[in-house]
């Protein structure tokens, strides 16, 4: 009986935070009969990002149905998941074959495929490995299902988002508002942090993170962040900024070697699906950041607040006021996010 309630405590709790208090839905709205088809693909499937996420994309009420591919050990992971007693019907993929079959009919493909990061990796290294997964995955989203939202969770994000619209662009099916990287893991990081240390309770508490997904290029707005805090000083601001972006190295450097951030990552990445689904079903006022191209500032792919609706992204909002602080690392990050999104063009037009 235990293990019972604590199994429903915490599933009560996933649903809280997998959408913000103003957005739930009244229980009512849960059962399948709610809700249009919607079909979810995962790409990687069965790595540390992958089987988490699959877990939570198969407990969300909108996903109709769940395709989960990845070049081995698929399978085992669809079996798994499989048996949870929730809406979506699950399928495993394994191996290039069978990777049209589990794109076709697709509504969202989230991208977590690739290799982590590990100590001692330069970003060079990561970008070679990666890059080229990307590329054929993408060249495989053109081909059987050009009209999907493509979520990118694969690392380096501002080069791979690049790689696959040059894919795109080159089998001309490229719709820029179907186009996303997934920077919500910033965002999480940002809201628990800020939390933490302003004191306020972290349900209620929202932190727009701009800029991109790596080191310096992650900018968390923590002067427009809610609920306001008068605690906290300059010196705070700026110890919470550096954290949000050497968040994921605080992670690899704490598993010793024995992994990256695969569970917050998951949890991030099935937040910005959740976000999407509800904007493809019509749900009004969905607004998450996200690293879309842009024209918020001269960089051509740049993450801020998106409004998401039917057609992906229905408008990317401003960056809104900034702190003097704020404009200093905007200003700092744009050569480095510049180069990054050249250096994923140039490698996705190299052959």
């Amino acid at each position: 009986m235990k293990a019972a309630a604590m199994l429903r405590s915490a599933g009560a709790a996933l649903r809280r935070r997998t959408a913000p208090p103003s957005r739930l839905m009244s229980r009512s709205c849960y059962s399948s009969g709610s809700h249009p088809e919607r079909k979810v693909v995962i790409l990687g499937a069965a790595g540390g990002i992958g089987q988490p996420l699959s877990l939570l994309m198969k407990l969300n009420p909108l996903v109709s149905s769940l395709s989960l591919y990845d070049i081995a050990n698929t399978p085992g992971v669809a079996a798994d998941v499989s048996h949870i007693n929730s809406r979506a019907q699950v399928a495993g993929y394994a191996g290039e074959e069978q990777l049209g079959q589990a794109l076709e009919g697709s509504d969202i493909v989230i991208i977590p495929a690739g290799v982590p990061r590990k100590p001692g990796m330069t970003r060079d290294d990561l970008f070679n490995i990666n890059a080229g997964i990307v590329k054929s995955l993408c060249i495989a989203i053109a081909k059987y299902c050009p009209n999907a939202l493509v979520n990118m969770i694969s690392n380096p994000v501002n080069s791979t988002v690049p790689i696959a619209a040059e894919v795109f662009k080159k089998a001309g099916t490229y719709d820029e508002k179907k186009l996303f990287g997934v920077t919500t893991l910033d965002v999480v990081r940002a809201k628990t942090f800020y939390a933490g240390k302003a004191k306020v309770p972290v349900a209620e508490v929202n932190v727009p993170v701009v800029g991109g997904h790596a080191g310096v290029t992650i900018l968390p707005l923590f002067s427009q962040a809610t609920p306001k805090s008068n605690s906290l000083g300059d010196e705070d601001i700026k110890a919470l900024t550096k954290r949000t972006q050497d968040g994921g190295t605080e992670v690899v450097e704490a598993k010793a070697g024995k992994g990256s951030a695969t569970l917050s990552m998951a949890y991030a990445g099935a937040v910005f699906a959740d976000a999407c689904l509800k904007g493809l079903n019509g749900v009004p006022d969905i607004v998450e950041c996200s690293y879309v191209q842009s024209t918020v500032t001269e960089v051509p792919f740049f993450a801020s607040k998106v409004r998401l609706g039917k057609n992906g992204v229905e408008e990317v909002l401003g960056l809104g006021p900034l702190s003097d602080y704020e404009k200093e690392g905007l200003e700092s990050l744009k050569p480095e996010l510049k180069s990054s999104i050249e250096k994923g063009v140039k490698f996705a037009n190299q052959s």
